[in-house]
């Protein structure tokens, strides 16, 4: 379905999207994808710099009558997250994403589908490939590694950017301007406990059919988070069974979807009733907001070994008692979250458990708090707790020029007012804003919906919509002082 995408309006946006999908780009391997973007700039005679954490920087001169303008850099980052679907046969390594048309969506093939930022990539690579495109000059800034660190942002240093408007093309509603964000810290908890053998019968427990998706954008929707549901689960029968091996959730970024778990039971009669019992309770919570959530008890192999009851009890209680979603809403700008954690990943096996979480907050004093929050108690069950990946939010600058100059755009272009917030995720914009503090700074993009998930789709409509607004935001860049 590759060519039915290459043959969408705007043809140029859509074919540089292919392009660059047929490329495998997870975070923290995107040689590949520096590889092709540096040809790519090459290829156009335009002056190409990688840096030293290998963001890659492609700079091209303004088209003629445009050379007064202010010199604007436009941002997008290479990697994307990497969710499938379990049944799916898929290697990220190695292969392009299948992508498909769904009515007025683009979706792929049981992954996510790499809009998260590619389309804002793909905007940038046909504007520097464009002959017939009216821009002032642009140094397009490809980051690498945003989906798991911001590795690229954090290690940009000063000098390498002189534009003085920066357009970060990684916002996810075409009616939106976002100019404030989160920032964020991972935590990784850590415990040893002592395994043992018993003699019962081995149970597989699943949690799946859980909607995911961004872990910012879309905390407070309420989504079912798997390795919350299954440590539900493990309360409700804990008196009758033991724990062998818990994998559940992936990246700190996304809302985990599937949660498994062996256990061991010497009273299955019990264990049967309580099972039943709370996966009742939970399915009837969530009917309305994850309709197609399961909970699946089935037969397995022997486990080899099982989680003493003293280090589960632990455990459980640690899982449970730790903060997943909302935990403060901003009293100063209407519906923004401002404080959450994701509770991410759990695993435990082989003696070890480890839980990875990611906690975001738009108030660095927030942020800290729910890291403390976490710590405090993990640390009650035995936990050792490291924190990694800091990095700052972006404060929103309401009387931003570049915001005033979208603003009228927009307005003329739709005759409608845009939506100007700021947002729970991520973006780039606040660490950026470190090295170079006098850069105006403001996101936008297409509308993509399930981002970090199996579900995530662009929409056609909307990705026209977009084009046609930056083209003209290209236009009316303000001129240099």
């Amino acid at each position: 379905m590759s060519q039915a995408v290459r043959d969408l309006e705007p043809k140029q946006l859509w074919n540089k999207f292919a392009d660059l999908n047929a490329v495998p780009r997870p975070s923290k391997k995107e040689e590949r994808v520096i590889a092709f973007m540096v040809e790519f700039g090459k290829n156009l005679g335009l002056d190409v710099v990688i840096d030293p954490v290998q963001n890659v920087i492609i700079k091209k001169p303004a088209t003629a009558g445009m050379e007064d303008r202010k010199t604007i850099v436009m941002q997008s980052h290479l990697d994307m997250v990497h969710q499938k679907n379990n049944e799916t046969d898929f290697d990220f390594d190695s292969e392009g994403i299948k992508m498909k048309i769904e009515g007025d969506w683009v979706k792929a093939e049981g992954t996510t589908l790499g809009a998260d930022n590619g389309l804002g990539v793909a905007t940038i690579m046909a504007i520097l490939e464009s002959t017939d495109i009216p821009h002032p000059a642009i140094e397009a800034l490809f980051t690498i590694d945003e989906e798991t660190g911001m590795t690229g942002a954090l290690g940009l240093q000063g000098g390498y950017l002189t534009g003085e408007i920066l357009l970060n093309l990684d916002t996810e509603d075409d009616d939106e301007f976002s100019i404030g964000c989160a920032g964020g810290v991972d935590m990784t908890v850590t415990r040893a406990y002592t395994q043992e053998q018993i003699n019962g019968i081995s149970l597989k427990i699943t949690v799946k059919g859980l909607q995911g998706g961004h872990s910012g954008m879309q905390i407070h929707e309420g989504l079912g988070n798997a390795n919350k549901l299954m440590n539900r689960v493990f309360h409700a029968t804990q008196n009758y069974m033991q724990i062998a091996t818990v994998m559940g959730g992936g990246l700190r970024n996304a809302i985990p979807r599937e949660s498994n778990s062996v256990i061991v039971t010497e009273d299955i009669e019990n264990f049967n009733t309580a099972f039943e019992g709370i996966k009742n309770e939970i399915i009837a919570e969530f009917k309305t907001i994850e309709p197609d959530l399961v909970i699946l008890l089935q037969g397995t192999e022997d486990a080899s070994a099982v989680m003493s009851r003293n280090d589960q009890k632990a455990f459980i209680s640690a899982v449970y008692a730790a903060h997943n979603g909302v935990f403060r809403m901003s009293p100063d700008i209407k519906d923004l979250v401002e404080t959450s954690n994701n509770v991410a990943r759990v695993e435990a096996k082989e003696g070890k458990i480890e839980v990875l979480c990611l906690t975001r907050s738009s108030v660095e004093s927030g942020k800290w708090n729910m890291a403390n929050n976490l710590s405090s108690t993990f640390e009650l069950a035995g936990f050792s707790i490291e924190t990694g990946g800091d990095y700052p939010g972006w404060k929103p600058n309401r009387d931003s020029e570049i915001l005033t100059v979208l603003e009228e755009k927009y307005e003329t272009l739709f005759n409608e007012k845009p939506r100007v917030m700021a947002c729970h995720a991520g973006l780039e914009c606040g660490i950026l804003g470190t090295n170079y503090p006098e850069m105006d700074m403001i996101s936008f993009g297409p509308t993509i919906k399930g981002a970090h998930s199996p579900d995530e789709r662009a929409s056609i409509s909307s990705a026209q919509k977009y084009w046609k607004f930056t083209l003209e935001v290209l236009k009316a860049i303000p001129l240099k002082a």
